[in-house]
C-alpha cells in the first residue's frame, strides 16, 4: 500500500511516496516554477540516480499529472500504476480556527479553506488548487488535509487573542493562529520519547528555523504559545520576513514614502529579515560567509536573528511557569547551522541552558537526533530533525482507516522507543563514516529494545 503526500505552494509542488507495508520512503521530489516559464521536475527514487526533466507546468493540475507520470514511469518510477496509491495527504497552510486536527477533504472542507484564504493569501489558493488537481487525477481515493494551524488550537485565549477591538475577532477571525504545526507535532512527540516522558508530562521550547522560522512553547504536551500570528509574518527575524515590528511602521512608511498597502506587504514579507538588513542575503550560509569576510551588515543581521530567538526563549520560560525539559532546534537551519545555535544559546547559562561547543560543532545531520548541551545543563539542548511528511502520511492512513483522532488521543509510530526511520538509519551510517565522533552525541532512547 502506498501513501502519497503533496505540498503545493504558489509556484511548486513537493511530493513524497511512502510504502506503508515496508514503512519506508520510496520516492520524493519537487516540481518547480509551476505557473511560470521554465518548469521542471526533480525526482529521487530509492536505489536509482536522481532524475531531472524540464517540463512546462502552467497550472497545478499539469504539475500533479507530471508527478503521477514520473512515479509510474517504467524506468524512473516506483509504482506500477495509480491503483497502488490508497490515500493522498495534502499540506494546507491555514485552516483558520475551524480545525483542530487533520480531516478528509470534502466539498464543505474545501469551501472552508476558501473562506479563510484571505488569512493565507500566498499559500491557501495554491493548496486548494493542488487538492483539486490531485482529486482529478486520483478521484477514487481519500484526500486528507493536514493543516499547519491545527496543532496550535490548544492555545489559551490569553495566548491567541490580540488586544484590538473584540469585534475584529468575532467578525473577521482576527487572532493568533501559528504555523509549522506539523513540524512542532513531530518534534514535540519525539522529544517526549527522547526524554522518556509521556507527552502530557513534557515541557519543551521548540525553535523551527528555516527560511521561515517560528517558535513554540509546548506545555504538558500541547501548544501553549507560538511566535507566528494571524499570518506567518509575526515573530522571529526570518530570511525575507521582518518578524515583530511596530504596527505603526506601515502607516509611517505609507506617509513618508508614498508606499501602498501592497508595497508594504511585499516589503515586510519578501524584502525584510536577513535580506533587508544585508541587502543581499536571505540564506544563513551566505550571511555566515559574509560575516567571516568582515561584512558588518551581515554581522548585524546574524545578531538580530539570534537576539530575537533568545528573547522568545526567555519569554516562553516565563510563560511556561516551570523549567522546561529541553530546548529543541529543528528545520534546515536549526538542524545544520551550529553558528546560529551557538548565537541563540549564548548568555542563557543563568537560565540553565548550557551549550557544549564541541558537541554543537558535530551536530550536522538530518539522520539522527543529537544532544548538544553540557552534562550539567539543567535544560537539555536537542537537535531533532523534523519529519512533517511522516505526520502527513500517518494522518492520511489513519483517516482512511477511520482510526484517527486529535493528537492528544492518537499515537503515532514515531512515539515508540523502538521507532526506526529506515532511510535515516541508512543515512546515519554514511554520516558516521565521514564523522565517527558524531556517535558520541546521538541520543540514547530510554526503553528502546532495538
Amino acid at each position: 500500500m502506498v501513501i502519497l503526500t503533496l505540498n503545493c505552494g504558489s509556484s511548486s509542488a513537493k511530493y513524497q511516496v511512502f510504502d506503508w507495508d515496508d514503512k519506508n520512503v520510496i520516492a520524493s521530489g519537487v516540481v518547480e516554477r509551476v505557473t511560470q516559464e521554465g518548469g521542471s521536475i526533480t525526482h529521487n527514487a530509492t536505489g536509482k540516480p536522481e532524475y531531472k526533466m524540464s517540463h512546462e507546468c502552467p497550472n497545478h493540475t499539469i504539475a500533479v499529472e507530471l508527478i503521477i507520470r514520473t512515479l509510474t514511469d517504467p524506468e524512473v518510477g516506483v509504482i506500477r500504476d495509480m491503483s497502488v496509491i490508497k490515500a493522498v495527504g495534502h499540506r494546507v497552510l491555514h485552516g483558520g480556527n475551524k480545525f483542530t486536527k487533520s480531516v478528509i477533504v470534502t466539498p464543505e472542507v474545501l469551501e472552508t479553506f476558501r473562506e479563510v484564504q484571505d488569512l493565507g493569501p500566498l499559500h491557501n489558493p495554491a493548496n486548494i488548487m493542488g487538492i483539486e488537481a490531485a482529486q482529478k487525477v486520483l478521484p477514487n481515493v481519500p484526500h486528507c488535509a493536514v493543516m499547519d494551524t491545527a496543532w496550535h488550537q490548544t492555545m489559551p485565549d490569553t495566548s491567541f487573542m490580540y488586544a484590538v477591538p473584540y469585534e475584529w475577532y468575532e467578525q473577521y477571525a482576527v487572532r493568533r493562529y501559528g504555523f509549522h504545526g506539523t513540524s512542532f507535532l513531530y518534534t514535540a512527540k519525539r522529544a517526549s520519547v527522547i526524554l522518556g516522558k509521556k507527552p502530557a508530562d513534557t515541557n519543551v521550547i521548540i525553535a523551527h528555523i528555516g527560511n521561515g522560522a517560528s517558535m513554540c512553547c509546548v506545555k504538558n504536551g500541547v501548544c501553549f504559545d507560538t511566535s507566528m500570528g494571524i499570518t506567518p509574518l509575526e515573530g522571529l527575524v526570518m530570511g525575507t520576513r521582518s518578524g515583530d515590528c511596530d504596527p505603526a511602521l506601515a502607516f509611517y512608511m505609507m506617509r513618508k514614502a508614498g508606499m501602498t498597502v501592497q508595497d508594504i506587504d511585499t516589503a515586510l514579507n519578501k524584502k525584510s529579515g536577513l535580506l533587508g538588513i544585508t541587502g543581499k542575503y536571505a540564506d544563513r550560509r551566505d550571511v555566515s560567509k559574509a560575516m567571516e569576510a568582515g561584512d558588518k551588515r551581515a554581522e548585524l543581521a546574524f545578531k538580530l536573528e539570534t537576539y530575537r530567538l533568545r528573547k522568545y526563549i526567555g519569554s516562553y520560560i516565563a510563560a511556561m511557569g516551570k523549567v522546561p525539559d529541553a530546548l529543541v532546534f529543528t528545520a534546515g537551519v536549526g538542524e545544520f547551522h551550529s553558528g546560529v545555535r551557538a548565537g541563540v544559546c549564548a548568555g542563557l547559562e543563568h537560565l540553565g541552558i548550557k551549550l557544549d561547543p564541541a558537541k554543537n560543532a558535530l551536530a550536522r545531520t538530518r539522520n539522527a537526533e543529537t544532544c548538544i548541551s553540557t552534562d550539567d545543563s539543567a535544560i537539555k539542548i536537542l537537535v531533532i530533525p523534523t519529519d512533517e511528511e511522516l505526520v502527513m502520511t500517518e494522518d492520511a492512513f489513519a483517516l482512511m482507516k477511520g482510526s484517527y483522532d486529535v493528537h492528544t488521543n492518537f499515537t503515532y509510530s514515531f512515539q515508540s522507543p523502538d521507532y526506526v526511520n529506515k532511510g535515516r538509519a541508512e543515512g546515519i551510517k554514511r554520516d558516521l563514516e565521514k564523522s565517527p565522533e558524531l556517535a558520541t552525541i546521538i541520543v540514547k532512547i530510554p526503553g528502546a529494545t532495538k
